[in-house]
């Protein structure tokens, strides 16, 4: 059995549910998973975890800078473990290649160059946002010809299939590292 670390950061929550989507699938393998909100946990990496999922969302084409100083600071660590990034992004539903781009920018920035990297969509949470960034991302959205614009509802492109897989994926690769194996440090 893994112990599995799944720290993240987030704006409006889309990528804490991804996180706690992840720990669930990592849980219902018959391991143990727990995540945990960079902005409020710090960014020491705690010891006693055989595996990282290191998750960020992706705003105004970076990801968060409590994200990118976690992973500084724990570098070695990463690379040691066997960890992965999961990348959220508006870009990631329609625009593969912006999406791949913010994760190319987050390597340079960091240094770390995960072995595992999901891309994965968000959300536009209109009912969460306020009157300026509600129709700042109504506009957005129109511009890419997106007839998601109506702002009394939500729009979720998380493809939560695509995400249990990876992690699936992720739980594969763990196992079959050489002094990973899972309940070993």
């Amino acid at each position: 059995m893994a112990n599995i670390y799944v720290p993240y950061g987030t704006v409006e929550g889309q990528t804490a549910q991804i996180a706690d989507y992840i720990a669930e699938v990592i849980k219902a393998q018959g391991h143990q998973a727990e995540t945990a909100d960079l902005k409020h946990a710090g960014d020491t990496l705690p010891d006693g975890y055989d595996g990282v999922i290191v998750a960020a969302s992706v705003h105004m084409g970076k990801h968060e800078g409590h994200v990118t100083d976690f992973v500084k600071k724990n570098r070695g660590e990463l690379e040691r473990l066997p960890s992965a990034l999961v990348s959220v992004s508006m870009a990631a539903h329609g625009d593969e290649e912006t999406a791949e781009g913010y994760v190319t920018k987050f390597e340079e920035n960091t240094g770390w160059r995960p072995a595992h990297v999901g891309l994965f969509a968000g959300a536009l949470l209109y009912t969460h946002y306020g009157f300026i960034k509600k129709h700042l991302m109504k506009k957005i959205a129109s511009d890419k010809g997106s007839l998601d614009t109506d702002t009394t509802r939500d729009y979720v492109y998380t493809e939560w299939d695509g995400v249990r897989r990876f992690t699936e994926d992720y739980l594969k690769r763990l196992a079959s590292t050489p002094n990973h194996a899972p309940g070993q440090a």
